[in-house]
């Protein structure tokens, strides 16, 4: 026998050898579950399996312990296990693995999960670890992501499910992914866990005679892949699985939740900004919706007004009578989730308008009606005169800035223009990421940019845009409000602990826009949620701010000056010098009829066309810090607990 022949033999044998190891190495494999579920006399030196939760706001969290709550409740004992307490080397002595993931920036894992991430991408890709790693372990893979982030949307999870497979584990579930926008994640996640549950008692997961657990061996087909299952359509009579509400009835399948997702609301192909789970959230916290995309909502300072206890900033730096003030958005959607948001991201977002429209004359009629609405309520307050209640149900001004981005309304011209036809005035607020939408917008009464970081790296981290070019369309909507001739403002606001350095940069930013003014306000602390870890430690005292804006104006060299403030809002007004201090005297205030006469005439006019003197009480440095003193001051009594308490 030649000694081509006998290699050629020796290869055969190998071959059949590891083939058949294989099959042995696999069917022993998928009977190893029976140490981790329902078994009679668990084996204390394997673990319980694991539900992992990889998250940065809780979201992920909260939906696996849901998870982990149900698992109980069908007597399928897990350990609920954050990756930054795991470490991954063991993994491979895992026999099943639940995953519920979320995608955080730029498509990676949270920092919590981060060394876990890339030990999986390391090892998936490293030729030395092989394709049989994770040969003993079954798992299945949940997403939660924001679909506004397009590419990178669930990407964390699809990582996961791909490099796990790559090691070769078994995955008993594709892939489900739940999308935060669009309301509906709370019925996908739960149409996803009763397929698991199923899986685990019925599909992949069965009892025999002696009580054994064993996983099904038909050719990777579980019951829970099939759409037309039983378990779809109402399943077995007989079934001793518990429903995810536990008395409710079946939760629908993913396939069904999607659909429903949408089609409702959808009307000429377009689907409605507001789902009813966002409009139930935002109607919790006091906004009155309408239509499919729009909000008005009542400010404090509207009511401490009309009460006689003081007017908000923008009366001390403007003019603007604050009880006949509406605070309203057409738009509720936004192109950032800004760590600081007053409505803790309950609001849609999006990078381009993708919802079906309605009209702008119906919102502003709808916006005034419900604001009336809400101003009649104070019928009878203590403090609320006659006078002033009547001129309440009269707004005299708008502030767009309610919550999301006014300016992505396709209609925001005609919807300015309609106000100022009802000699309503506008202050309009944009987050610096539509340049194009600036240039294209008509005159209003005042246009602001909010100016939430001086470098690129800061605002990402404190704005969170969805945008991959937001540093560039942050520049040139700077750009497009120096072309502007009303009244613009950049606004910060102060984070202590992420923007209060960088005075140098912001100075630098100056030239580019070449604002009328620059409020600079500290943060407002709206309590820690899962969407912002943000605390009263990062709120700034007013004498930060004070000494923040002294220095920003010293750094513009005489361009800027300190204009005015309002010490309980904490908040501070630069203005330009040679446009608004007159004679050692400002003019911040507007004359607001001025600027009514100016828009009807259809004439150009520029800002200094419609100023008017600032009342001595609202210059900065004065004794009544802001306080108009036509109106009563009011201090709440704080009891605090003392130490004997």
């Amino acid at each position: 026998m030649s000694l081509s022949s006998v290699s050629a033999r020796l290869t055969l044998l190998a071959l059949l050898s590891a083939s058949t190891f294989y099959c042995f190495y696999e069917s022993r494999r998928l009977r190893k579950l029976k140490l981790s579920l329902q078994n009679p006399k668990p084996d204390r030196s394997v673990s319980k399996p694991k539900l992992f939760f990889v998250s940065q706001t809780g979201t992920s969290k909260a939906l696996a312990q849901r998870l982990f709550d149900l698992l109980a409740i069908n007597d399928l004992a897990f350990d609920l296990v954050d990756p930054k307490d795991y470490e991954p080397e063991d993994l491979p002595k895992e026999t099943l693995v639940l995953i519920v993931a979320s995608t955080w920036e730029d498509g990676k894992a949270p920092a919590s999960a981060k060394f876990f991430a890339n030990w999986l991408a390391e090892s998936a890709d490293d030729f030395r670890v092989g394709s049989l790693l994770l040969s003993n372990c079954n798992f299945a893979v949940f997403g939660v992501g924001s679909g506004a982030y397009g590419a990178t949307f669930n990407s964390v999870a699809r990582d996961f499910s791909k490099q796990m497979r790559a090691m070769g584990a078994r995955e008993v579930l594709p892939v489900w992914e739940g999308d935060v926008d669009s309301g509906d994640v709370d019925e996908v996640f739960d149409a996803w866990s009763v397929k698991v549950v199923g899986f685990l008692k019925h599909g992949g997961v069965v009892e025999n005679g002696g009580g054994e657990v064993l996983v099904s061996e038909s050719d990777g087909e579980s019951v829970a892949d099939d759409e037309d299952s039983e378990e779809e359509e109402g399943g077995d009579e007989g079934s001793e699985i518990v429903d995810v509400e536990d008395i409710a009835g079946k939760v629908p399948s993913r396939k069904k939740a999607v659909a429903v997702a949408e089609t409702n609301g959808k009307l000429n192909g377009k689907k409605d900004m507001v789902t009813p789970a966002i409009r139930a959230s935002l109607e919790k916290q006091g906004y009155k919706i309408i239509g499919s995309h729009s909000g008005v909502k009542i400010c404090r300072w509207t009511k401490s007004q009309l009460r006689g206890r003081g007017g908000c900033y923008k009366h001390s730096f403007y003019g603007i009578e604050s009880h006949r003030c509406m605070e309203a958005t057409p738009s509720l959607a936004c192109a950032n989730k800004c760590v600081f948001c007053w409505r803790h991201h309950t609001n849609p977002v999006g990078k381009s308008w993708q919802w079906k429209m309605d009209d702008p004359l119906e919102i502003v009629n709808s916006a005034i009606d419900l604001h009336t609405n809400m101003i009649k309520q104070m019928k009878g307050v203590p403090g609320v005169t006659l006078e002033r209640l009547m001129e309440g149900l009269s707004p005299r001004h708008c502030a767009l800035s309610l919550v999301g981005e006014p300016i992505m309304y396709p209609e925001i011209n005609t919807l300015v223009d309609e106000l100022h036809r009802r000699r309503i005035s506008t202050f309009l607020v944009t987050n610096a990421q539509f340049p194009e939408k600036i240039e294209m917008l008509r005159p209003v009464t005042q246009l602001y940019v909010s100016v939430d970081a001086a470098t690129k790296d800061s605002l990402k981290a404190i704005d969170r845009p969805l945008f991959g070019d937001f540093w560039e369309r942050f520049i040139d909507s700077l750009k497009a409000l120096r072309e502007k001739q009303q009244r613009t403002v950049y606004r910060l606001t102060l984070v202590k602990g992420w923007n209060t350095e960088d005075i140098d940069a912001y100075s630098k930013l100056f030239s580019i826009g070449k604002p009328d003014f620059v409020e600079i306000k500290g943060v407002t602390y709206c309590g820690t949620s899962a969407t912002s870890k943000l605390t009263m430690e990062n709120v700034p005292w007013h004498s930060d701010v004070k000494a923040f804006s002294e220095a920003l104006a010293q750094r513009s060299q005489g361009e800027y000056e300190v204009a005015c403030e309002h010490v309980h809002s904490c908040c501070v007004l630069l203005a330009k010098t040679d446009k608004f201090k007159v004679n050692g005297k400002w003019f911040t205030w507007i004359d607001y009829e001025k600027f009514h006469n100016l828009v009807a005439s259809r004439k150009p006019f520029s800002s200094m066309d419609y100023m008017a003197a600032t009342p001595s009480w609202a210059v900065y440095g004065a004794e009544e810090g802001g306080f108009d003193p036509g109106q009563s001051r009011y201090k709440k009594e704080r009891r605090h607990k003392s130490s004997t308490d």
